[in-house]
């Protein structure tokens, strides 16, 4: 009997136009009437699913959200960290030394806001940004105090500055984090033990669930590790081949209340 649904953001609850649908949404709130837990899966920051969590309504003392791709596991009402697992300005340093070799656009996080080292900000990060509603600050290395904590690093430019990037990786740094892509304009830098999937396990075990109790739906690579996890695990019809193939079950596309669908036949 599945108790608790965890749902990716981008590319899986919302539509292309950045929505949730109506039937995807009283699909959601459908749930709560059969006391399944809802948990937001995603690799935004909590300021970035405000909207998400206000529309479907889980701001209630027991809600909680995967936020920053498994960074910080938080409760919605209260705020509460209940889980954390970040980077230091020491990180930051080595990720920006070379991403910046190759003039690639690095921005940082803390648990509210957005950061950029460079004096000239792209029009991506800006963009990314106003999707996530998270404010965008200009703040230099050199100026970041060592006790910052940094739930992730990522780098914002076109795709093919994204693929001249990890090809170039250098081993050291593959070796050190977590790093993920879950849009072809960005490149993830996180701590080796945090994802999606550890994330969403900590978080079963808390509640006291087993992994054949819990569902996740998602569409991109960062989504893999917690359809590892979870015994059913549902892709979308958008979804990116290598996630379809590790999928329990494909549903209908983000466009096509694809998440109303799958919650259909499984619960």
């Amino acid at each position: 009997m599945i108790k608790l649904v965890a749902i990716d953001i981008d590319g899986t609850l919302l539509n292309d136009d950045h929505e949730i649908t109506p039937g995807v949404r009283d699909a959601i709130v459908r749930l709560r009437k059969k006391n399944v837990k809802v948990v937001l899966c995603t690799g935004r920051p909590l300021s970035g699913i405000e909207k998400s969590l206000t529309e479907l309504d889980l701001f209630h003392d027991e809600d909680m959200a995967i936020t920053m791709n498994g960074a910080i596991t938080l409760s919605t009402k209260t705020r509460e960290t209940i889980v954390e697992t970040t980077l230091t300005k020491d990180d930051l340093q080595k990720v920006f030394t070379f991403s910046d070799s190759l003039g690639a656009h690095v921005t940082y996080f803390d648990a509210g806001n957005m950061y950029v080292p460079h004096k000239e900000i792209s029009i991506l990060t800006c963009q990314d940004s106003l999707l996530l509603q998270t404010p965008l600050y200009y703040k230099p290395v050199e100026e970041v105090a060592n006790s910052m904590r940094i739930p992730k690093i990522m780098l914002l430019d076109y795709p093919e500055k994204i693929v001249e990037v990890m090809e170039k990786l250098p081993n050291q740094l593959k070796e050190a984090y977590y790093i993920v892509r879950s849009v072809p304009y960005n490149l993830e830098f996180l701590h080796k033990n945090v994802s999606k999937g550890t994330a969403l396990a900590m978080l079963s075990e808390k509640l006291q669930l087993t992994a054949d109790e819990v569902l996740c739906l998602g569409d991109a690579e960062n989504d893999l590790s917690m359809m590892e996890f979870a015994g059913t695990a549902v892709a979308m019809g958008n979804a990116t081949d290598k996630v379809k193939k590790l999928a329990t079950f494909v549903t209908k596309t983000n466009n096509e209340d694809g998440v109303a669908f799958a919650l259909q036949q499984f619960i």
